[in-house]
């Protein structure tokens, strides 16, 4: 939440990652669940692809002439989210308005990437289920769960996402899983959970900062999916995954201030 992805000597002092490294780093980790996204499911989400690269390509140039500055190839990041997250059969045009909201009101609006109180990507495919009767989100196959593992991990050791958002959200869909349909159902839980968690719940600019505050937010995470998936059985509903992020990201800076708070009462309590 304070822009440090934006800050060039800020981001090499704390973890020698420029901006362009991260945009790059994402990419990277993208590329294979994004190819099996088109794989299964045909030349149509290349339509799709195409729609969302351009619509955010054109809302940053407009940006970058507005307010004079260089051109960020991080809207790229969030067009190949919202693709896998999009079903093959939205029509163009819905495309094209959801990754224009997620672009401006997740983004660009406050100052771009690093500013943004919410992912874009989680804001485009949110506005898309609340905006257009019948439109949904594609379920994440085991194929994609698959190739989502080596970004997972390249962005892991990359200090790009915490693993204590994701373990402790992890903990609790698992803990809830074998509470409602047994150990058979985990690994259909993760499953179907797993490109979510990696590309919009631990989005390090959205998520909680804190170290104990990413705990606390991986666990309000996985509650919040909990309480508003809607589908019967292990699997779970894409949107629900979406609205939880978007949720939870509100509360994040709140969940920072509490732990920062607790922590100087405690280094007052033993300087007593």
């Amino acid at each position: 939440m304070t822009g440090w992805l934006l800050d060039p000597h800020l981001m090499r002092q704390r973890s020698g990652w420029s901006p362009a490294r991260v945009t790059l780093a994402q990419l990277i980790a993208l590329a294979a669940p994004v190819g099996v996204s088109v794989a299964e499911r045909g030349a149509a989400q290349i339509g799709v692809l195409t729609t969302a690269l351009v619509t955010c390509l054109i809302w940053e140039m407009a940006f970058a002439l507005i307010r004079r500055r260089a051109l960020s190839w991080h809207m790229a990041t969030l067009a190949l989210i919202f693709t896998v997250l999009a079903p093959e059969a939205l029509p163009l045009w819905q495309v094209a308005m959801a990754a224009s909201f997620g672009v401006v009101f997740g983004e660009l609006v406050f100052g771009g990437r690093g500013y943004g109180i919410v992912p874009g990507a989680a804001a485009a495919a949110g506005f898309l289920v609340f905006s257009f009767t019948g439109a949904g989100l594609a379920t994440v196959s085991g194929a994609m769960a698959l190739a989502t593992l080596p970004g997972a991990l390249l962005l892991l050791l990359g200090g790009l996402i915490s693993w204590r958002v994701l373990v402790s959200a992890v903990a609790v869909l698992i803990a809830f899983g074998l509470a409602r349909d047994g150990a058979d159902s985990l690994l259909l839980v993760l499953t179907t959970a797993l490109f979510g968690l990696v590309f919009l719940v631990a989005d390090p600019v959205a998520a909680a900062s804190t170290q104990p505050g990413r705990l606390v937010y991986g666990v309000l995470v996985g509650l919040l999916i909990v309480l508003f998936d809607t589908i019967e059985g292990p699997a779970i509903a894409p949107a629900a995954i979406v609205f939880a992020c978007l949720l939870a990201s509100l509360f994040a800076p709140l969940i920072d201030y509490l732990d920062v708070k607790l922590a100087v009462r405690r280094r007052e309590a033993r300087h007593g």
